[in-house]
């Protein structure tokens, strides 16, 4: 055991380590200071040779010069001046407008009689007429099919160049699928995204036995908890829409994106796989959804102009291009910067839009929730008798610019249900205390923020949840809901390493015969908070773009693995989430408000080794908040507050310089204390993963 914990001290201390000594190998010897003298001047080590002619050996050739031309030279020529010297001015002066178009067409010759005399009428002038128009016909070319002739700058085929050609496997390049050019038409593009994810993972938990032990003879209450998991998801999505996505939001979108996943587990105990101990430790389990399915159309632009008639044809009603558009299907969602509250791909109609210059965005949104796969958390064609309504609103550049504000209001309505998963266990209603079918109404107010202000990047999120839980398994009465989530975090960013320290609270429930339930509890989170979210972006949580499922996300033990609760058939912990929720089922219980809650530190650091490789650290420790919910179900008096401390190391390497193929890898370590030890053994508990994604 204490051989264990200095391997521990010892990996921290080198993960801690790495990250300074392999910058500071990058950087040269007089540090980042800028030198006083003047730059030295260096000849090139090497001359490419160009093709062809440069360009100050380059000489045009010279054009024979047309009738007009010579006329102006023969009048510049010296000549003897005539009578006719005196009517010239007066020719030049009348077709100047015309001039110089040669040659002009005449309806009468110039008048050769001589000068009038005074008293008589003036000369006649003589009146020229423009040539026919040519019946020409002009075509506008498209724009998208102008190309360039292959260029090579070097006679060297291998050095690079600025262009490339087309190639329909090229991402990086123009490329027809990839929609950067229309597939008919001129404002028709098609884009087709590919991604494989494959992870494989190992963790040890906490696991008692059951009567009909894997092993003969064994008669201890905790069993070999160990256990691997391998995932394979394959994610193609086709993106069909109309107009300049780069210039303006789209006319209209059609997205498709089914989803496969196979997924592999090994257990060391029965009853794991599923709940017939006959099948044995061993599970291999496929599934197939479709993922998103949605129509966008963009209905106005947002501006006083669109409420009054069109002056013309181009008016538009405003350059800013505020928009309006709704959205009705299967599509991701993200109710906040951090998905703290609810995140997941699921049916429904969205109307969303900016406004104000893009400082202001919204959503409304209704969701009819689908029954999820119970192995890959995948969607399954079966309703779950649950709706979920959210609103939001954006505020960007709030006070200082770079600092963003976001306002939420959920609701949840979890209708009863009976229902077995797939493995053959109770998740709705929780299999504990009084399982009868309930319905709870949850109500969520928040607010959040994320940006920078300064030199400081700054995030922070509260929610309060209110409604009411009709009858709890626990409790075995109706409650009122009253309970708190509040999430903070200040980094700080120097160089090549952001170093940050946060805090996380959820409340807890002190007495579960009140009436009234204080555990706060979530919809569907999926936190990117506290080692949470390694290869998840911070900055595209609040448009719906984190995978609520996203393999290899988290790199601490708590924010990643399921934690049983012992002697129960709920979870302590569950997936993507620090709240001690205790629900049924990983994705399909409900939501339950009766809950010890937590309170957790964090500090943490990301460093970015090099370009290509980037790594992260995280320490946290962890308490319950109230520890009465626990003493009740387990019956177990005077359990301690105290958790353990949680470290996740991680890794992530790019060969590219880019998203399309990205190895990642990490650890998460559970040092137990005294509440923890309590309730289970005070054996660490770890875990680790490697994981592959191709994209593109």
């Amino acid at each position: 055991m204490q051989g264990l914990r200095y391997a521990i001290v010892g990996i921290v201390g080198c993960t801690l380590l790495l990250p300074l000594f392999a910058q500071r190998a990058q950087l040269p010897t007089k540090g980042r200071r800028q030198e006083k003298s003047a730059p030295r001047q260096y000849k090139a080590i090497r001359v490419l040779p160009r093709r062809g002619q440069s360009a100050a050996d380059m000489r045009f050739p010279e054009r024979a010069p047309t009738e007009y031309q010579l006329s102006l030279r023969q009048s510049a020529a010296p000549r003897r001046a005539t009578s006719e010297d005196r009517v010239r001015p007066l020719l030049r002066r009348s077709t100047d407008s015309f001039s110089p178009i040669p040659p002009l067409q005449t309806r009468a010759e110039p008048t050769t009689n001589p000068l009038p005399k005074p008293n008589q009428d003036p000369i006649e002038l003589p009146t020229f007429a423009y040539p026919a128009e040519p019946n020409l016909t002009a075509s506008v070319p498209n724009r998208w099919e102008v190309t360039m002739p292959e260029p090579r700058r070097y006679e060297d085929g291998k050095l690079d160049a600025i262009y490339a050609r087309n190639r329909w496997w090229d991402p990086f390049n123009r490329n027809r699928l990839k929609g950067d050019l229309p597939i008919f038409g001129r404002k028709y593009f098609l884009n087709i995204t590919a991604l494989s994810d494959t992870v494989a993972e190992g963790r040890r938990l906490p696991l008692p036995t059951v009567a009909s032990a894997a092993s003969s003879n064994d008669y201890k209450f905790f069993g070999r908890g160990g256990q691997f998991a391998l995932r394979e998801s394959f994610r193609v999505s086709f993106d069909f829409f109309k107009g300049s996505a780069g210039f303006r939001p789209v006319d209209f979108e059609i997205r498709i994106t089914p989803e496969f996943n196979i997924n592999y587990l090994l257990a060391r105990e029965n009853a794991i796989t599923r709940i017939d101990v006959r099948q044995g430790y061993r599970r291999t389990d496929t599934n197939i959804s479709l993922q998103e399915a949605f129509l966008e159309k963009r209905l106005f632009t947002n501006a006083r102009a669109a409420f009054r008639k069109a002056k013309d044809s181009d008016d538009r009603g405003s350059a800013r291009f505020d928009f309006t558009s709704v959205r009705f299907g299967i599509q991701r969602f993200t109710s906040d910067f951090r998905g703290f509250v609810f995140s997941d791909e699921q049916p429904g109609a969205r109307l969303f839009g900016t406004f104000k210059n893009n400082i202001f965005q919204y959503n409304l949104a209704y969701f009819n929730l689908l029954e999820k796969d119970t192995n890959s958390g995948l969607n399954r064609w079966r309703q779950r008798n649950q709706s979920v309504y959210a609103a939001n609103l954006y505020w960007n550049d709030f006070l200082t610019p770079g600092y963003n504000l976001n306002f939420s209001a959920l609701y949840n309505n979890d209708q009863p249900k009976f229902h077995i998963d797939k493995n053959g266990f109770l998740v709705r209603p929780a299999p504990i205390g009084f399982p009868i079918p309930n319905k709870v109404r949850a109500g969520y107010a928040g607010i959040s923020g994320d940006g920078h202000i300064g030199r400081f990047n700054v995030s922070h999120a509260f929610y309060q949840a209110f409604g009411r839980h009709d009858f709890n398994t626990i409790s075995a009465r109706p409650l009122n809901i009253n309970a708190q989530m509040a999430a903070a975090e200040i980094a700080y960013e120097k160089d090549w390493a952001i170093y940050k320290i946060s805090g996380f609270f959820s409340s807890g429930d002190n007495d579960i015969t009140d009436g009234s339930a204080r555990g706060f509890d979530a919809i569907v989170p999926n936190q990117q908070f506290a080692g949470g979210g390694f290869l998840g972006s911070n900055a595209l949580a609040d448009r719906g773009l984190i995978n609520p499922l996203f393999d290899g996300g988290g790199t601490n033990f708590l924010n990643r693995q399921p934690i049983p609760l012992t002697g129960t058939g709920v979870f302590l912990f569950g997936p993507n989430s620090l709240i001690p929720n205790m629900r049924a089922g990983l994705f399909q219980g409900q939501a339950n408000f009766v809950n010890p809650g937590i309170i957790l530190l964090n500090a943490g650091m990301d460093a970015k080794i090099t370009p290509k490789l980037r790594s992260t650290i995280n320490v946290n420790y962890a308490r319950f908040h109230r520890t009465e919910v626990l003493e009740a179900v387990l019956f177990q008096n005077s359990i301690p507050h105290p958790i353990g401390v949680d470290t996740g190391l991680g890794l992530q390497y790019r060969p590219l310089l880019s998203d399309n193929i990205v190895f990642t890898g990490g650890a998460g370590f559970l040092a137990p204390m005294s509440g923890f030890k309590n309730i289970y053994t005070g054996r660490t508990l770890l875990s680790g993963f490697v994981a592959l994604r191709i994209l593109f």
